[in-house]
């Protein structure tokens, strides 16, 4: 892996152009990611919680979650991540297209570690991508894996 840091990314995201746009960010970066995917807030739960069928998933370092998601939303699953004793020390940094204050606030106050609303051009896109990999592995101070 020629000397890079290893991530582990829970990506939560339903548009497989922004799943494969986030991939594309992240691999030109500075470290080795596992980007793990799933695309709606029951199978991320399920990945979180190591339940069928992730028996063997690991604990990501940081989750990056949209809130338009099928079957259960991105504000019900960050709830429930935050509501969580093992999971609520995951940094979950959301990544969605709605700039409304109200969903901005909720986040908030649901527990999220930032909100970010996703740029529409592709340069615009995966310079924020690249900038979260800078912020979150290079100068935050993430919480110890499990």
């Amino acid at each position: 892996m020629n000397g890079k840091k290893v991530v582990d990314i829970l990506l939560v995201e339903d548009d497989a152009g922004d799943v494969e746009l986030t991939r594309e960010g992240l691999a030109a970066g500075k470290m080795f990611v596992n980007l793990h995917t799933v695309d709606d807030g029951i199978k991320a739960l399920r990945f979180l919680r190591r339940e069928d069928p992730y028996p063997d998933a690991v604990r990501p370092d940081i989750i990056l979650l949209d809130l338009n998601l099928p079957r259960m939303d991105g504000r019900e699953t960050l709830k429930t991540i935050k509501a969580d004793e093992s999971l609520r020390s995951i940094p979950v940094v959301v990544l969605t297209t709605s700039e409304a204050d109200t969903d901005i606030l909720k986040c908030y106050d649901l527990g999220a570690s930032c909100y970010i609303s996703k740029p529409v051009g592709f340069d615009e896109f995966l310079k924020v991508v690249r900038s979260l990999e800078d912020f979150w592995f290079t100068v935050v101070k993430m919480p110890p894996k499990d």
